[in-house]
C-alpha cells in the first residue's frame, strides 16, 4: 500500500535525507551567511537524530515526520543559498 510508512519507506527517506545532508554539510555558502547556515546544520542534524531516536523506539510515523522536517530544512537552505548544491533529486534547486 503506498499510504502506510513502512520500514522500507523510512529507510529509503533516511538515505536520500542523509546524503542530501552530506551534500549541503559540504557545499559552498553562497551568500557567506555564516552564522544562518550553522543554524540550518544544526536543526537539520537535531531532527535526523530525532528520527533516529524515534525508529529505535519504533515510532515510524514520529520518525519519518522528523526527517521530513529535516529534508525541509534543507531545501530551505538549498533556495536561500546557504547550501550550494545542484542536485534536483535531492533538492528543489535547479
Amino acid at each position: 500500500m503506498n499510504n502506510q510508512i513502512t520500514p522500507q519507506k523510512l529507510s529509503k527517506y533516511f538515505e536520500v535525507t542523509k546524503k542530501a545532508f552530506e551534500l549541503a554539510n559540504d557545499s559552498k555558502n553562497k551568500l557567506n551567511l555564516k552564522t544562518e547556515r550553522a543554524d540550518f546544520i544544526d536543526m537539520i542534524e537535531r531532527y535526523i537524530k530525532d528520527a533516529e531516536h524515534f525508529e529505535k523506539k519504533g515510532e515510524i510515523v514520529d520518525a519519518f515526520a522528523a526527517l521530513n522536517y529535516a529534508h525541509g530544512w534543507l531545501d530551505a537552505g538549498a533556495r536561500l543559498g546557504l547550501f550550494d548544491v545542484h542536485d534536483s533529486k535531492l533538492f528543489t534547486v535547479d
